[in-house]
């Protein structure tokens, strides 16, 4: 989806007729040629601000609402594009289309990973990145049997408009339970877990039901807000550990994306100028996601951004300094090195924050790491327009930053088979564990050391917004209606006055 304009003008290069293209009908050769890298920067521009705002916005109308309204803006938005009558005009539309485009991806990413358990938030995550892989390994042979620009653009549009088919089967893409209950939808909350639990043919009790509408009404009457309850970015800004950990994996995620120019660079000599870097660009995204789901929840998030990281700084580094002393092999080996190890640390990036951010304002947080993300996207269109001036100081800026990066990687947390956050009080109390995470320690459960940084003191020990604290109250409110607990024990300390009178008994 978001290489098409870019794959579009792309083919233009390709000496196999496919008339008209871009180039040839509004003229973006010799001197107008830098209109072509100024479009690819608009439309990662548009995917920037796609982002922010239907991230926001996934926080504050939930999840599939949002995915909804992306998806149906999409379509008009695409037709726009594919009929466009100058080069303005297909600029704008090409930002707004990617806007959209970006609203659906941060959408269905968040419902994604709340809707799994933790043992199955990596395979499900990293399945969906090969499905986009795939999507860009076939995008070319879509370019080359449509001929022409337009009528890709209109395939590309067709496939949104029989995707927004979910809009009228709510069961294919159900709204965040997890979501409705931490902004305090209780009953919306019950009716979706409900829906899922009777469509996985689950065996239901009506006593649960019960309890969760007494606990329901028990919140409401103990000063429980009777209206939902929201967390914008202004929330996510206010806190301390929870903006430190967006900080670092936005961080990471911006160098990720950016280094990949560096290392693509070198891959000009080998092969036709489209074909070759397109097609290892694409299968080292799908051997890195392949990487990642084997080491990642054998050795933990964190432990596997440091290596990703380390091996990205490394490659950067000698590249730089030995090239011209490397034989061509070694620097296409290299090279390769460098984009893997990349792609591994901009996708485990976006991993691991999602899954560190706390339900109430994942979509925002997600949405900021997701645009730093495009900001490194856009690094190879600017160089174009500059025709790769300042390339050595881009390199040597990014090769900076990678090293400098593994220190700051060193003080995350690891959300490894953990359960999400879903309050911002959650969020702040994550800790910080040893750096390898053996196996070991997911049978017997081991406390975590020291936090990034201490909490706010004063905190609520009960926080309504916490989905986990809602479910543990529901089990004890109805195993007390059972009597399950019993008789209360005797305290092991009795009043004063008890113990007076017990010893003129005695």
């Amino acid at each position: 989806m978001k290489q098409a304009g870019t794959a579009a003008l792309s083919l233009s290069c390709i000496s196999c007729p496919l008339p008209p293209t871009l180039a040839s009908q509004w003229d973006l050769v010799c001197s107008n040629h830098w209109k072509v890298p100024l479009e690819q920067t608009t439309y990662l521009l548009g995917w920037l601000f796609g982002f922010v705002v239907f991230g926001a916005a996934c926080d504050r109308f939930g999840r599939r609402a949002t995915f909804v309204l992306a998806l149906m803006l999409s379509i008009p938005f695409g037709l726009a594009v594919a009929l466009a009558v100058s080069y303005v005009m297909f600029v704008i539309t090409h930002l707004a289309f990617g806007a959209m485009l970006a609203g659906t991806f941060v959408s269905l990413y968040i419902a994604r990973l709340e809707l799994c358990d933790p043992p199955h938030r990596l395979g499900v995550t990293m399945t969906a990145g090969f499905f986009w892989v795939a999507g860009e390994l076939l995008l070319p042979g879509l370019a080359v049997a449509c001929r022409e620009w337009r009528l890709l653009q209109g395939a590309v549009t067709l496939g949104f408009a029989l995707l927004a088919a979910c809009w009228w089967c709510p069961s294919l893409f159900p709204e965040s339970a997890r979501w409705l209950l931490a902004t305090g939808q209780l009953k919306e909350g019950q009716r979706v877990l409900r829906s899922l639990a009777e469509g996985s043919g689950a065996c239901l009790e009506e006593d649960s039901y019960v309890g969760e509408q007494d606990l329901a009404e028990q919140d409401a009457s103990s000063g429980g807000a009777p209206q939902p309850h929201y967390h914008s970015l202004c929330h996510l800004l206010g806190t301390r550990v929870v903006w430190k950990n967006s900080l670092i994996l936005g961080f990471t995620a911006f160098i990720g994306s950016g280094i990949r120019h560096c290392f693509t660079r070198n891959l000009a000599p080998y092969g036709p100028r489209f074909y070759f870097p397109y097609f290892l660009l694409a299968a080292c995204k799908g051997v890195a996601l392949l990487f990642l789901c084997l080491t990642v929840d054998r050795f933990g998030r964190r432990a596997v951004l440091l290596l990703s990281t380390i091996l990205t700084g490394v490659s950067s580094l000698l590249l730089l300094a030995l090239m011209q002393y490397l034989m061509a092999w070694l620097v296409l080996a290299l090279s390769v090195l460098g984009i893997l190890a990349s792609q591994a640390v901009a996708a485990l990036s976006i991993l691991f924050v999602s899954e560190v951010l706390p339900t109430v304002v994942r979509g925002s947080g997600l949405g900021l790491i997701l645009a730093a993300r495009s900001v490194g996207w856009a690094a190879a269109p600017l160089m174009d327009i500059h025709n790769s001036r300042g390339f050595f100081l881009h390199h040597v800026v990014f090769a900076s930053f990678a090293i400098l990066s593994v220190l700051s990687i060193m003080l995350l947390p690891e959300s490894t088979n953990k359960p999400l956050p879903d309050s911002l009080h959650e969020g702040e109390n994550q800790r910080r564990p040893p750096l390898f995470y053996a196996k070991r320690h997911r049978r017997h459960r081991r406390h975590d050391h020291l936090p990034l940084l201490a909490a706010r003191s004063g905190a609520s020990l009960y926080d309504p917004d916490s989905y986990a604290r809602l479910v543990t109250a529901t089990k004890k409110m109805l195993a007390s209606r059972h009597g399950s607990y019993g008789q209360q024990a005797r305290p092991l300390l009795r009043d004063p006055s008890e113990r007076s009178g017990a010893r003129e008994e005695m």
